[in-house]
């Protein structure tokens, strides 16, 4: 008797990669994106071998010192350098912007791979809790979650990825079940493979591209995210540096020391601007239809 053989999944070839990577380089702003990402990461990376001053070693005598060759960007209301505070920012926010998203990942992907494999009550169980998190705006859930769980980077982390598990919940819903009827499921659910096998051998990969778009892309907003906590005082918390925490001191001083606030706020810009280049790079880069 002969054996029923299962169709390949369509898993991406070197051509497709080189092709895919092809129209990613020729997006000069994927590009551009890619370069601000990385400079962040390395700047992160590397903030205790290149801050040239102690981030939180208070300096009273240079209590809010403009700009000058020893501190290039000037220090806070603490003589602190804010050179070396952004570096050590930039490690708090991507931190908490990709840690974060991490955290909605793991929740929102296997609760989006339920709901639309087995639909039924299993699927209007998760879509009832999903719309009614969606209801809510993303910042104000996470304002809330924060103040309920308590200041610190830990829970501002944990308040930002539950706020963006719905996210990733729906876009995973609604990615299985454009696929969970395709002849190569179908063949799979024929030779009597257990449903844990199809979904992890064979619909998780093929829904991983959007996600990944969509993960870059929520990585800048759960920076925003996290620099808002931090303002408002529930994310990382004094002396340690963020750039939230650094525009909330720094707006009792705009007018005497504007350099204090435009500097953390301009990181937060590049950051966020960077990731959302780079997010949109790749969705352009994964879109077969794009070519």
């Amino acid at each position: 008797m002969s054996q029923a053989v299962l169709p390949t999944i369509q898993t991406p070839s070197v051509r497709q990669s080189s092709r895919v990577l092809s129209k990613f380089l020729r997006n000069k702003s994927a590009v551009i994106g890619a370069v601000i990402v990385i400079v962040f990461a390395i700047l992160a990376l590397l903030a205790p071998w290149i801050s040239p001053f102690d981030p939180i070693k208070a300096d009273f005598m240079a209590v809010r010192k403009a700009p000058s060759a020893l501190h290039w960007l000037g220090t806070d209301e603490l003589g602190r350098d804010i050179l070396s505070r952004l570096f050590w920012g930039a490690r708090t926010s991507l931190m908490a912007g990709c840690v974060s998203v991490i955290i909605a990942i793991v929740i929102g992907v296997p609760l989006g791979l339920l709901a639309g494999y087995w639909q039924g009550w299993i699927d209007s169980v998760i879509s009832r809790v999903i719309e009614a998190m969606l209801s809510c705006p993303f910042l104000v859930l996470a304002i809330a979650l924060g103040a309920f769980l308590g200041p610190s980077l830990g829970n501002a982390m944990i308040a930002i990825g539950l706020s963006a598990m719905p996210i990733f919940a729906r876009l995973t819903r609604a990615q299985v079940m454009n696929i969970r009827n395709e002849e190569y499921i179908e063949g799979a659910r024929a030779i009597g493979l257990p449903d844990r096998w199809i979904i992890i051998k064979y619909i998780l990969p093929n829904v991983m591209s959007p996600i990944v778009v969509q993960a870059t892309l929520a990585i800048a907003s759960a920076i925003i995210t996290e620099a808002s906590l931090s303002f408002l005082g529930l994310g990382q918390q004094p002396p340690f540096a963020s750039w939230g925490a650094m525009l909330n001191t720094a707006r009792s001083f705009l007018e005497q020391s504007p350099w204090m606030s435009l500097f953390p706020g301009l990181a937060i810009f590049l950051a966020v601007q960077g990731f959302n280049l780079l997010g949109d790079g790749l969705r352009d880069a994964l879109d077969p239809r794009a070519d």
